[in-house]
């Protein structure tokens, strides 16, 4: 059997302000594509389907018709929810989707009801665990003693294994699982889970299983030979920017897991980030090859630029975010209490422009303020009356 190794692909999900909803129809697009080359049998999709509990209509539009072509391609699929999910939500009509090839574990009554998907060996036991949040799941689990997500996810992987101990000596098992296990690294677009200061669970307790398909980093990485995560199959944050994203080929045979292979997957918008000062970022033949990538940029200039952004917009459309560090810096910090010590409204409003953009306001500028303040000590004394 053949297993495509997916998840997070947080349909919906905007980037820095991008709509992203063209790019993640590209990429799930090849992943049918993917299922049609490589002969998969099942796409398992570990979690983070959609980006929000409540997905727009148009995000929506883009998972379901992702998942029909993915079935169209010839593949059954196995899906779990995600903590950016809504379980209730991804798992109606669970039971009459699963006649048609689409295989819901959303819910912890689930746990002990694989997906069961026969191949040339027999039995294939593929079980979803969906994000456990801790404090409901561990009394919907009758297990209140139980702490953190180590110890629901501990008897979540109990009841897996209790099953699979019931099923046809021979029976190969694969598990989806939405979780921050240790060891992996994360990125700064995923949702913390911590709970307690404590969100990450030991790789051992999906010990006993041929594969664990996880969902939650959004880096591709493995653990362990039979413990991977897929990663996400677009970058949502510029700390993505070097990943490779992809999926992974996970081969079975009769004795269990035999190969796993990468397949990498499209980037349909290059990340990149610039630095420089304005004027040269805007006409040097030096920055020319990031005109189409979604764009971070840090100005150097000593004063900040006015309308920064739009003028860099006119140069790179998706320019997407924009930091001020001027070079030098801007001097050491004063505690508020010697900031103001001594000095008049006007000098702290001065002194505080100046921290802003880097330059003291000019003498038009600095008579706004004084009559600013000027109105607004007449408006206190008029309360105070």
């Amino acid at each position: 059997m053949r297993i495509l190794h997916t998840s997070d692909w947080h349909v919906g999900r905007t980037f820095h302000g991008a709509d992203l909803l063209a790019e993640q129809d590209a990429v799930l697009a090849h992943l049918a594509e993917v299922v049609t080359k490589e002969r998969v049998d099942v796409v398992a999709v570990a979690g983070d389907i959609y980006d929000r509990a409540v997905p727009s209509a148009d995000a929506v539009r883009v998972a379901t018709g992702a998942l029909s072509r993915l079935r169209d391609a010839g593949a059954q699929l196995v899906i779990t929810s995600g903590n950016h999910d809504s379980a209730a939500r991804l798992g109606a009509f669970a039971e009459f989707a699963a006649a048609g090839g689409l295989h819901l574990r959303t819910t912890i009554d689930g746990l002990r009801e694989p997906a069961l998907i026969e191949d040339e060996h027999g039995p294939v036991a593929c079980y979803g665990i969906p994000y456990l949040e801790p404090e409901p799941a561990r009394h919907a689990l009758g297990v209140p003693e139980a702490r953190g997500h180590t110890g629901v996810l501990t008897e979540a992987m109990r009841r897996v294994r209790a099953d699979l101990a019931q099923q046809p000596k021979g029976t190969r098992s694969v598990v989806l699982a939405h979780a921050f296990v240790t060891g992996g690294a994360g990125s700064d677009s995923e949702r913390t889970i911590a709970v307690g200061g404590v969100e990450q669970v030991p790789g051992a307790v999906f010990d006993g299983v041929d594969y664990v398909a996880l969902g939650h980093l959004h880096g591709p990485q493995t653990l362990a030979p039979h413990l991977r995560y897929s990663g996400s199959p677009l970058a949502y944050s510029f700390s993505e920017a070097a990943q490779r994203k992809s999926a992974w080929l996970v081969d079975l045979d009769a004795d269990g897991l035999a190969d796993v292979a990468r397949v990498d997957l499209p980037v349909p918008r290059r990340l990149a980030t610039a630095e420089g000062d304005l004027e040269d970022l805007l006409i040097s033949d030096e920055f020319a090859g990031l005109v189409d990538c979604y764009l971070s940029v840090t100005l150097v200039d000593r004063v900040r630029p006015v309308d920064a952004m739009r003028r860099l917009r006119e140069r790179f459309p998706f320019a997407v975010r924009l930091d001020w560090a001027p070079e030098g810096g801007s001097g050491a910090e004063l505690r508020y209490a010697e900031a103001v010590r001594g000095r008049t409204d006007a000098e702290i409003a001065e002194r505080f422009l100046g921290d802003c953009r880097g330059s003291a306001p000019s003498e038009s500028e600095f008579a706004l303020l004084e009559l600013a303040l000027e109105a607004a000590g007449k408006a206190e004394a008029r309360q105070e009356s």
